[in-house]
C-alpha cells in the first residue's frame, strides 16, 4: 500500500496508470488466484450446507444494515452497496486461510473455504446488483434490473471460482505450461492489489485538492470499518451459536474458525470492484486501510477470547 501511494504521490505513475493496475488484477491476476483455490480445494469441503446458509445470513444482514444506515443525500444506491461489500467480505484469502491453518491447524482451511464461495460467490453479486439501483428513478426499475445481472454476469470473481471449484469437482488439472502460467498471474494478484489500493489513497487526496471533488468525511467510513471489525464477528457469532443450541450438525471448531474469519480486515479486491464499477473507491480504500490497521488489535483480542 506505501509503495502505491508512494508511487502516485511522487509522479512516479500517472493516475492513468491505476486503471491498468485494477484492470490487470481483476480480469487477470485476480480470476486466475480464485480458479486455483477453488481447483486446489477438495469438493467435499465445500459440501457444509449448515455453515453454508449461516454464513449466508450472517452477510445479507450485514449487508442488509450497512446499506440502510448508509443511504443519505451524499452516499447513494452504488457507494452504499461497496461499502456493505466491504462490511462483509473478510480478506479470507489473502490473509485468513493461511494465518488461520497456522493457528488452528489444517482443519480451519474448511470452513474458511466455505465462507470464501460465500462472498465471492453471492455477497460480491448481490453488492454488484444493489449498486446499479441508482438508475432505477431515471429509468426505471426494469432498467436498473437488467442493468444489475449484466454487472453481475460481468463480473469475473464468481466465474472463476466456479470454475475452480468444478475443476475440483471433475479432478480436472490444467496441463504443465498453463498451470505455470495460471500460477504466475495468480501469485500477482495480492501485491498488485495493494499496491492498487495505496495508489488510489493517493489519487483521491490530489483530487480533494486539485478539484471541487468534496473531502471524504470520517463518519462515511469509520462507521462501516467498525461494523467490518466488530459487528461482523458478534452477528457470526450470535448465528453459529444458536445454530449450535438448536441441535444443528456444527462443531465448536468450525464455530472458531468462522467467527475468526469474520473478525479479519476487509477484503481488498473490494476496491478493485469499485473503481470497476465507478463507486468512491477513496472511500473504500480508507475502510480496508482502517481495518487492516486496527485489526492487529481486535483480530488479536478475537484470537485470546475464542482460542483460550
Amino acid at each position: 500500500m506505501l509503495a502505491g501511494y508512494v508511487a502516485i504521490a511522487r509522479r512516479m505513475l500517472p493516475l492513468e496508470a491505476i486503471a491498468g493496475l485494477n484492470g490487470f488484477v481483476l480480469y487477470f491476476a485476480l480470476p486466475c488466484m480464485l480458479f486455483r483455490f477453488g481447483s486446489g480445494s477438495p469438493i467435499s469441503q465445500l459440501l457444509d450446507p449448515t455453515l453454508f446458509l449461516s454464513y449466508l445470513l450472517c452477510a445479507l444482514l450485514l449487508v442488509g444494515f450497512s446499506v440502510a444506515v448508509s443511504l443519505n443525500s451524499r452516499i447513494r444506491w452504488s457507494d452504499a452497496a461497496f461499502g456493505a461489500l466491504v462490511a462483509a467480505f473478510p480478506n479470507t484469502g489473502f490473509m485468513g486461510v493461511p494465518l488461520l491453518v497456522a493457528l488452528l491447524g489444517a482443519g480451519a482451511a474448511g470452513p474458511a473455504i466455505v465462507t470464501i464461495v460465500v462472498d465471492l460467490v453471492f455477497t460480491t453479486s448481490l453488492c454488484v446488483a444493489l449498486s446499479r439501483l441508482d438508475g432505477a428513478g431515471k429509468h426505471g426499475a426494469a432498467r436498473a434490473a437488467q442493468n444489475a445481472l449484466k454487472a453481475v454476469l460481468a463480473n469475473p470473481m464468481p466465474w472463476a471460482i466456479s470454475l475452480g471449484v468444478l475443476a475440483s469437482a471433475l479432478s480436472y488439472e490444467l496441463v504443465g505450461p498453463l498451470a505455470k502460467t495460471v500460477g504466475l498471474l495468480a501469485d500477482a494478484a495480492s501485491p498488485v492489489a495493494l499496491f492498487t489500493i495505496g495508489a488510489v489513497l493517493a489519487r483521491s487526496q490530489q483530487l480533494s485538492r486539485a478539484t471541487d471533488h468534496p473531502p471524504i468525511l470520517l463518519r462515511d467510513y469509520v462507521w462501516i470499518a467498525g461494523f467490518k471489525l466488530l459487528l461482523h464477528p458478534l452477528l457470526v457469532l450470535l448465528v453459529l451459536s444458536s445454530v449450535m443450541a438448536l441441535g444443528f450438525d456444527m462443531d465448536r471448531f468450525t464455530l472458531v474458525v468462522v467467527v475468526l474469519v469474520a473478525a479479519l480486515p476487509s477484503a481488498s479486491n473490494v476496491a478493485l470492484l469499485t473503481e470497476r464499477f465507478g463507486a468512491d473507491t477513496g472511500r473504500v480504500a480508507r475502510i480496508i486501510l482502517v481495518t487492516t490497521v486496527v485489526a492487529f488489535f481486535t483480530f488479536s483480542g478475537a484470537v485470546a477470547l475464542l482460542h483460550a
